[in-house]
């Protein structure tokens, strides 16, 4: 039997005791919607549990174990029972504590798990499978004893009813955290073991640390070392990050904890329990001390820490807001919707946060060093390709700007950059031969195959913002489709950035539609806003909706000025959230093509209290960046 699970408090090794074969469900990773699941789930249930019906049903499993980690599991679960009504489908209720109630709880409901997979498989479980499914031995003479081990589910869920109820003790170091009561003292975590360890055999009170259910760590002394948290975190995450010579010191997110539990002869079952309740806790849980325990152990060890999250799902957000403020080691937050669409986001995403830790090992920027510049090849080329426009910027020996263009982005992002690299060498009047190095970033920058290198736009926009002005700390790029803040220190160098979702709110096609919507041109939009009268506020910034709210404030006879100042104190209002989010700090610069909307620019301004730094043609900031990089990676 194939069984799935999504949650690291589910039993595996007691159901492959029984048989099952056990299966770690991840999203497909060739998810592009989810039409089957929103036929017969909520339109608020998360993308999560969406992209997990689908993925159970393709896989053809024969059932799946939920837990009650939230709301959206046990929806999960009703859709998958009209569904598919032959499969196995159980929701484990699991406790939120590890008292001594709680473990005689979980056990309880263990059993009654083990028991209806006992039903719907014809499968017996017992003790002694458990006892070898975790790598005990049993003695030869013990080899024919299995019905003295065998699972007395009517006795066992009596005695766990029962207030007197008692799990078994060990003498073992391997025994698991404290119940919560005794936990408060987060001990560090090496500390916590070798003084359990220390203290095995003697009546000492000191914090009690399951060493053998530590989260595997590892951390390489010649590579990045990066850590994963947070919620549902897929493969596609650590492909990306190996592949750019990234060492994962840890993973701990659901279901990619470690599994090694320590088989115990006596009460088999109860220790097993035990020990899978007392795991590293996760953030549902009351008491999560252990879990701050490890933080403070590891995150002085890393260079950097990938936190990820559903979108939409705020079960970890409290977490992650302590860990950034606390946490030694740079943050980044990733948020996937589950489909294969999150991939370009999240390759930007965590290309742009391994460049401003300075832990990618890719063969790029200052740390890769190339030739000296011949007398022949004395220029070169940054090439920025958005979704909009594709821009270019040749730059000299004495990082002087000596042409630039800004084409429109056609069907094909490689064709528009080509067009583009061959009007700016003609400007500035020189031919290929003559430049030195070609950097790529933008959303297009893995398309453009004769660029020597491609790099982030988050990089190129600090190096770019940094150059027009030294004294910019805090960079607002709004361009075609995204939306971006950006932190940087001193010398240009990125601290710390936020990115919008995937969607078009608060960005340039967002005010083409509301343009249009007016019947006026873009251009004409900023202009129109700044002769405003009257506020109106803009309530949605879906553009379905915001296009809908704005045809009725038409059909309402307000003014466009009005109007359009409404969408531009809209747009301004999600990108101050981003803004926030990376920290306030002047002197303040817009870069992007939104950034010669003076509607938008007032509405910034008017919200951070602060004139916007906006050099002469800031949508080449991205690309005189990319130009930087390359000078570089020439010198």
């Amino acid at each position: 039997m194939r069984i799935g699970y999504v949650c690291k408090y589910v039993p595996v090794e007691a159901l492959e005791a029984m048989g099952a074969h056990m299966e770690r469900i991840e999203p497909d990773e060739s998810l592009v919607s989810f039409d089957a699941a929103e036929s017969c789930m909520h339109a608020n249930v998360c993308s999560f549990a969406k992209a997990t019906f689908e993925t159970v049903l393709s896989r053809n499993l024969d059932g799946i174990v939920l837990t009650t980690c939230c709301d959206s599991m046990r929806r999960l679960a009703d859709a998958l029972r009209a569904q598919a009504p032959n499969l196995f489908i159980h929701v484990l209720d699991v406790p939120r504590d590890t008292g001594e109630a709680a473990f005689a709880l979980y056990q309880r409901r263990v059993a009654e798990l083990l028991s209806a997979y006992g039903k719907f498989a014809n499968a017996t479980f017992s003790e002694k499978k458990l006892f070898a499914q975790l790598g005990g031995t049993l003695c030869p003479e013990e080899e024919n004893c299995d019905s003295s081990l065998e699972l007395d589910y009517a006795r066992l869920h009596s005695e766990a009813a029962q207030p007197s109820f008692r799990l078994a003790k060990s003498n073992s170091v391997s025994q698991s955290f404290a119940n919560s009561n005794q936990t408060a003292d987060s001990a560090a975590w090496s500390e916590g073991c070798e003084a359990s360890e220390r203290n095995a055999d003697e009546a000492v009170a000191v914090p009690q640390v399951n060493c053998t259910l530590q989260p595997q760590t590892h951390f390489s002394p010649t590579m990045p070392n990066v850590g994963i948290a947070g919620a549902r975190a897929n493969a596609e995450i650590k492909r990306i990050l190996e592949s750019h010579g990234v060492n994962i010191a840890f993973d701990i997110t659901c279901t990619n904890a470690s599994r090694r539990f320590v088989p115990q002869k006596a009460d088999t079952l109860a220790q097993y329990a035990h020990d899978v309740l007392t795991q590293l806790p996760c953030a549902r849980m009351r008491d999560i001390s252990p879990r701050k325990a490890f933080f403070d152990h590891v995150l002085p060890q890393v260079d950097g820490l990938v936190y990820h999250t559903v979108q939409f799902c705020d079960m970890y957000s409290y977490e992650y807001s302590d860990l950034k403020r606390t946490s030694p080691a740079p943050i980044l937050a990733l948020e996937t919707d589950c489909t294969a669409q999150s991939r370009g986001q999240m390759l930007t995403r965590l290309e742009a946060f391994l460049e401003s830790i300075g832990a990618s090992q890719k063969e790029h920027l200052a740390s890769q060093k190339g030739s000296p510049m011949s007398k022949t090849a004395t220029f070169v080329v940054g090439l920025d390709s958005g979704s909009t426009s594709t821009n270019a910027v040749v730059m000299n020996e004495a990082r002087e700007i000596v042409a630039s263009v800004v084409i429109k982005t056609g069907a094909k992002a490689g064709a528009s950059a080509e067009r583009a690299y061959r009007e700016v060498l003609e400007r500035a009047g020189i031919t290929p031969d003559q430049v030195a190095c070609t950097i790529a970033t933008g959303y297009g920058r893995v398309s453009i195959p004769f660029a020597d290198e491609n790099v982030t736009e988050i990089s190129c926009h600090g190096r770019g913002a940094h150059y027009f002005n030294p004294a910019v700390r805090t960079i607002l790029d709004i361009g075609g489709q995204d939306s971006k803040a950006i932190h940087v220190n001193a010398t240009g160098e990125v601290t710390d950035f936020a990115m919008n979702d995937k969607c078009a709110a608060g960005t340039g096609r967002f005010l083409e539609m509301i343009a249009r919507s007016l019947e006026i041109s873009l251009d004409e939009l900023g202009p129109a806003a700044l002769e405003s009268k009257k506020h109106l506020e803009i309530a949605s910034m879906c553009s379905v909706f915001a296009e809908s709210e704005v045809i009725s404030l038409i059909a309402n006879n307000e003014e466009k000025p009005d109007i359009a100042a409404g969408v531009c104190r809209a747009v301004a209002g999600k990108a101050y959230s981003l803004m926030r989010r990376v920290g306030l700090e002047g002197a303040y610069m817009m870069t992007g093509g939104v950034a010669q909307n003076p509607g938008v620019v007032r509405a910034v301004e008017e919200l951070i209290g602060e004139k916007l730094f906006i050099c002469d043609d800031p949508e080449i900031v991205g690309a005189t960046g990319a130009a930087l990089l390359a000078l570089e990676k020439t010198e």
